[in-house]
C-alpha cells in the first residue's frame, strides 16, 4: 500500500500514535491505526462517541501532526450550503455600485466574497484538515450536500466558475450519533467508535494534560468520574471535565481545604447540570474521591 506524501515519515500507526503523544493526544491502537488508515488511504475519517471523549481533539492533534492548519464546520441543526460554502457580501456590493457613480466595478471579486469553511479548505488544500463537527446535529439534506462535495472536492461558484482542490485536505468528520447518518457516508469514510478510555489511560491523560496534578490525584478523580458515568446523568463528565476537575480540587488543595472538601467545592467542575447535582446529592460522599496525595 502507497502511503501519501503528506504522512511521508509516518509510516505505520505505532509512528502516529507516537506523533500524536507529542501532541498531548494520547490515543489508544484502534483510533491510531484506524486515523492512519484513513490518511493513508486518502479517506474522510468518521469519529463518533458520546460528548466529551475525545473526537474533536483527536482531530486537531491529527492536524497537529501533520503541521496542517485545522478548519472547522461546526454543523448545527438547519444549516445549510452557503454557511458552508460561500456567501456574497450584499451590503458591500451595493455600496460599492453607488460609490463607482455609473463606472464600472466588479461586484463578484474576492473582496466581495465571504469565504466559509469548505471553500476556504479547497483554497488551502494540502496545507488544510477540514474538520466537520457534529454532522449528526444537521438534517439529511446537509448531509447528502457534504456527500457530495466530498465526491470531488469541487464547488460551483456560478458568478466566478469552479474551485477545485490540487490536493484534496485531509477530512475528518464527527458524530455525538444523536441520529443515523447516511449509509452513503459511512461507506465513503474510515470508521472509529472513541468510546470512554480505560481508568489508566484517562489518569495518564490527566497527568498529561495537567503537569499540577499528582498521580494519586489523577487516579482518585478517574475513579470517581467513572462512578458519575455509570449513573443515568443528564450530561456525563467528559474526558476535558475530568482534566479540570482534577485540576480545581488540586487548586483548592493547596488553598487549604481537605481533599474531601476540595473534591466537593469543584464538583460543578465535573458536573454541569441542576439536575444532575440533584440526582448525586444523596449518595455524594460514596461517589465523590476521598483523600488525595
Amino acid at each position: 500500500m502507497a502511503v501519501r506524501s503528506e504522512i511521508s515519515g509516518i509510516e505505520t500507526p505505532n509512528a502516529l500514535q507516537d506523533a500524536l503523544r507529542d501532541a498531548q493526544y494520547l490515543a489508544d491502537d484502534p483510533l491510531s491505526t484506524a486515523a492512519y488508515l484513513a490518511l493513508a488511504l486518502g479517506k474522510p475519517l468518521l469519529l463518533e462517541g458520546a460528548p466529551g471523549v475525545g473526537k474533536t481533539e483527536a482531530a486537531k492533534a491529527i492536524g497537529a501532526v501533520l503541521g496542517r492548519n485545522v478548519i472547522r464546520l461546526q454543523c448545527y441543526e438547519g444549516i445549510d450550503a452557503a454557511a458552508a460554502l460561500y456567501e456574497w457580501n450584499y451590503p458591500r456590493q451595493m455600496l460599492a455600485i453607488r460609490q463607482a457613480e455609473g463606472d464600472h466595478v466588479n461586484i463578484y471579486s474576492d473582496a466581495f466574497l465571504l469565504v466559509r469553511p469548505l471553500l476556504q479548505s479547497l483554497r488551502e488544500g494540502s496545507d488544510s484538515l477540514l474538520l466537520i463537527d457534529e454532522i449528526d446535529r444537521s438534517d439529511h439534506e446537509f448531509e447528502a450536500f457534504l456527500l457530495e462535495f466530498l465526491s470531488d472536492f469541487t464547488i460551483s461558484i456560478p458568478e466566478t466558475g469552479t474551485v477545485r482542490a490540487g490536493v484534496p485536505p485531509v477530512v475528518v468528520l464527527t458524530s455525538n450519533r444523536t441520529r443515523e447518518l447516511h449509509e452513503a457516508l459511512r461507506r465513503r469514510c474510515v470508521y472509529h467508535w472513541i468510546d470512554y478510555p480505560s481508568p489508566s489511560l484517562e489518569a495518564q491523560i490527566v497527568m498529561a494534560r495537567a503537569s499540577t496534578v499528582a498521580e494519586a490525584t489523577a487516579a482518585a478523580v478517574v475513579a470517581s468520574v467513572n462512578l458519575l458515568r455509570s449513573e443515568p446523568l443528564v450530561k456525563p463528565p467528559g474526558i476535558a471535565e475530568t482534566v479540570e476537575w482534577a485540576e480545581a480540587a488540586t487548586l483548592l488543595n493547596r488553598q487549604g481545604h481537605t481533599w474531601p472538601e476540595a473534591f466537593r467545592r469543584s464538583l460543578g467542575v465535573a458536573l454541569k447540570d441542576h439536575d444532575d447535582h440533584n440526582f448525586i446529592a444523596p449518595r455524594l460522599d460514596e461517589i465523590l474521591p476521598g483523600e488525595a496525595a
